[in-house]
Parts: C-alpha cells; structure tokens; sequence
C-alpha cells in the first residue's frame, strides 16, 4: 500500500517540473528547484496529509522557488532581443500546432497565460489554480474565459490567413 506521500505528492513530479521548466528555461535548474520542494514536503508530509490542498502547496512552494532562484541569480530583467530569437529559432524546430500554441500564449497577458497553463496544461481544478495564485475563484474563472476567447479569435485568425 502506497503512502500519502506516495500517493498524493510524489505524483505532481511530472507536473511540476514541466511548470518549473516554464519558468526557469533551464532542465538541470527546473530539477534542482524541483528537488529542493520536494525535500521541504518530505520534512512537512505529515502537515500535508492534514491540508485541505496539498498540490496548492507544492505548486506555490515551487513558484517560491523559482522566484527565489531568480532573486539570488538577478534574473529578473526581461529577455533581450538575441535571447527571444533564440526562442523563437526553437519553437520553429517544433511542429505547425506546437508553434500555434507558443504564439497564442504570447498573445495573452501573464496573468491569462498562467491560468491557461495551470488549467488547460496542467490540469489543476479551479480552487487550485485560485489557492495557488491567491486570487478568488471568480478572478480564475473570468482570466481563464478571457484566454479561451483569446484563443478562439487566435484560430481564427490563423485559419483564415491560410
């Protein structure tokens, strides 16, 4: 039989580290950060076996994380130019969908695009994605419509350049 810990946390790795690679850009750092969480919630797995939202609080201690990281390595500044066509030489590598996807969450602002990630990627329900960003459920619910009309008038768009 499978602990909580087994069950319920160590569960989120995958999840976790695509969202910390989203944000770090970097494999080895999204890995350590990632490992660095799950030390804390091993030190507090009893704590979490009595939340009421124990992937909320992975998924803030893994932001925490992250800002943390860019706070001590003073990567705050946004991207330079040579730094965004690196990315985008990237993303043409990818597939037509994928690189639909990439333009379309560039389109929106940051607030949509975490929401979108967290929901339609991630698949965290409402109250996560809520708890997780301390924002209320109704603030979840009208970013993530505001994205996915967004995303509507994206496609269409995209659909009739062709």
């Amino acid at each position: 039989m499978k602990t909580f810990f087994e069950a319920h946390i160590w569960t989120l790795r995958g999840k976790l580290y695509r969202m910390a690679y989203l944000w770090v850009k970097e494999k080895e750092v999204a890995n350590d950060l990632l490992q660095s969480v799950f030390e804390k919630a091993w030190q507090r797995r009893e704590a979490l076996q009595k939340m009421d939202n124990p992937t909320g609080w992975m998924v803030r201690s893994l932001k925490n994380e992250c800002l943390q990281h860019f706070k001590a390595s003073k990567r705050f500044e946004p991207l330079n130019e040579e730094e965004r066509e690196e990315e985008v030489l990237e993303v043409q590598e990818t597939d037509e969908k994928v690189k639909m996807v990439f333009q379309f969450l560039e389109t929106l602002p940051e607030k949509q695009r975490e929401i979108f990630q967290l929901r339609e990627v991630e698949g965290l329900m409402y109250e996560e994605i809520g708890e997780y960003l301390e924002i209320s459920l109704e603030q979840v619910k009208v970013n993530l419509h505001r994205a996915r009309k967004t995303l509507r008038e994206f496609l269409m768009q995209k659909k009739n350049e062709r």
